[in-house]
């Protein structure tokens, strides 16, 4: 396991062991990432104390840098964390691609920003200038912060939970950015729509739903809700990100979602994830999908 750590070349928030694609056979359990100064072992399942300071001791040694080193334990309820290195701290700033966002510890099993998904941010921040960004399940708002980092004219946040919004308001003044063009809507998507169409329409629509929220969300069953909608909230010749988290659905899936419930849509591409998330099996990680809306005349 330990050759198979890619250490950081730059100060970017980034993975560097990706144990879950079980492409590393006996550490599917781990995974590894950094949040300068500041390096974080997930942990899927329980592990030898002595290993895991061995773990950390190595950490160290390869990263100086790394002033704190803490392990997260997913398999317990609420993924309590074990500071193995450095004092222990709630919340913290990363960097990535020059932009600033929260990391919190301690309070909940996610840490505020998901690194398989830099790729997408990158591509966002890159077409959106004049345009207006519907985010959908927008958690803390990174596809907000780097929409408006690409000059995004108005972007519209939407996620059930207020506290993440909130969060995402935070990352927003973190990099001084005007809040005059952010919309935030702490509401149910799937109850909503008409509130989301009073916005629109847009010429990016980024979608990252959770693959499983009990009483919410069932992406299997709940994904064409969704695309039924987009002729509703697209402007002719709208880009779409559709993301797709399910380890049991494939491209395929989401592909023929798309042509079935919204057939003026187009396949571009699948964006790339970050080289370090390797997946054994191809299809299993984060399917990110470029599409085009063009409707027929």
């Amino acid at each position: 396991m330990l050759e198979a750590i890619r250490w950081p070349q730059n100060n970017d928030a980034q993975r560097l062991f990706h144990g879950r694609g079980h492409a590393h056979p006996g550490y599917e359990h781990v995974n590894i990432d950094w949040y300068e100064p500041l390096v974080l072992i997930t942990l899927y399942r329980s592990v030898d104390m002595t290993w895991l300071e061995q773990l950390a001791n190595h950490i160290q040694q390869q990263l100086p840098q790394a002033r704190q080193v803490v392990a997260q334990q997913r398999y317990l309820r609420d993924g309590p964390f074990i500071w193995l290195r450095g004092e222990a701290l709630e919340k913290q700033t990363l960097q990535e691609q020059g932009i600033d966002y929260w990391l919190t510890l301690g309070k909940q099993q996610n840490t505020g920003i998901f690194l398989d998904m830099a790729n997408g941010r990158r591509w966002l921040r890159e077409c959106c200038a004049g345009k207006s960004v519907l985010n959908l399940f927008a958690y803390t708002c990174a596809f907000s912060v780097a929409a408006h980092a690409g000059g995004a004219k108005k972007i519209v946040n939407v996620d059930m939970s207020k506290a993440s919004l909130s969060q995402g308001r935070e990352n927003h003044r973190l990099n001084s950015q005007d809040l005059d063009r952010v919309i935030f809507e702490g509401v149910d998507i799937f109850k909503s729509f008409g509130r989301l169409k009073k916005h629109g329409p847009y010429d990016v629509i980024v979608c990252d739903p959770p693959t499983f929220q009990k009483g919410s969300v069932n992406i299997e069953r709940d994904y064409q809700k969704i695309i039924r909608r987009i002729p509703q909230l697209a402007n002719p010749g709208a880009e779409l990100l559709m993301c797709l988290n399910a380890p049991d659905l494939d491209d395929e899936f989401l592909k023929a979602q798309m042509a079935e419930h919204c057939p003026d849509s187009q396949f571009v591409k699948r964006l790339d994830n970050p080289e370090v998330f390797v997946e054994a099996q191809p299809g299993k990680g984060l399917k990110a999908l470029l599409f085009t809306y063009t409707p027929r005349t």
